[in-house]
């Protein structure tokens, strides 16, 4: 089977087969996302809040960014990793866009996303001018949280639904081959959808677009006790009770001498331990010695 590239996702459009994105961060995460037949691993500035433990995105940087990417791409998957561009690289000098960008690339990323509408079409073309695929992703931009005013959906009243229409059509006029509609109400999503001739990706934007992504972490139960799920989460399993009841079941066992048992132990021979004075003076060898010194 082909790895997924960027013109492959555009070519979906249309095709009746929504695209699936998940996020990943690191070599675990990658393996399971593509073994399980995602079209696209996205490896998130999301990592800042799941991983990180910051209460926004805006604390990563291109450093950390490239390093997750290169976790990700070092497990060789299928599916296309799209190397997030985090707040302040890409939001500078051309020159500095296109070097940041290019350092997704070059640590493993099949393309980059970034965030905006029109204001950051600058932005894309010069990316694309070095041959690298973008992304676009609009409605609630996590990177301008101070300036929406929290985490809010976007796009409810129609002056703001019609600039997130214009915001998607001059990203794919400016070359995005394919864009994010995140936490927008699902007739502005389906506008979108029928307006541009490139997929759509939903995140909290309803079943008309052409694709959907979902972050790991929520999509299997790994969050803060704090964090209040997003309405559009469905979480297919809770892995952190799942987690947690597996090391304290651990914890238990060592401080109650059940861990670890002679058979997660590796033993000495008798005249070894004869040698070593283990016996302590005993006629009979004691429980967990054996005399095969490879078991």
């Amino acid at each position: 089977m082909a790895s997924m590239t960027a013109p492959a996702v555009a070519a979906r459009k249309g095709s009746g087969e929504p695209l699936v994105m998940i996020t990943a961060y690191d070599a675990p995460s990658a393996r399971v996302v593509d073994a399980a037949g995602a079209d696209m691993i996205l490896v998130g500035d999301s990592v800042a809040m799941v991983v990180l433990g910051y209460d926004d995105t805006l604390q990563v940087t291109i450093d950390d960014m490239r390093h997750h990417v290169g976790a990700v791409a070092r497990t060789k998957p299928q599916a296309l990793v799209v190397g997030d561009m985090p707040w302040m690289s890409y939001h500078v000098s051309r020159e500095e866009t296109v070097r940041n960008a290019a350092s997704l690339v070059r640590a493993g990323a099949g393309c980059v996303k970034l965030e905006g509408g029109k204001k950051r079409v600058e932005a894309v073309q010069a990316i694309l001018d070095i041959e690298i695929p973008v992304m676009g992703h609009i409605g609630l931009t996590p990177q301008s949280v101070h300036a929406l005013g929290g985490f809010k959906v976007q796009g409810k009243q129609l002056d703001a639904a019609r600039i997130i229409v214009e915001d998607a059509i001059a990203l794919a006029d400016a070359g995005c081959f394919a864009i994010v509609l995140e936490a927008v109400p699902d007739g502005v999503a389906r506008m979108i959808t029928d307006s541009i001739d490139v997929p759509t990706i939903g995140i909290g934007a309803g079943r008309h677009c052409d694709g959907q992504v979902l972050v790991w972490h929520d999509l299997l139960g790994f969050a803060a006790p704090d964090r209040k799920a997003p309405k559009f989460v469905r979480r297919y399993a809770d892995l952190e009770l799942t987690a947690t009841d597996a090391v304290r079941e651990f914890v238990a066992d060592v401080r109650e001498g059940r861990f670890p048992s002679s058979a997660e132990t590796y033993h000495v021979a008798d005249q070894l331990a004869e040698s070593l004075g283990l016996y302590g003076g005993m006629t009979t060898e004691p429980s967990g010695l054996t005399q095969d010194a490879s078991a």
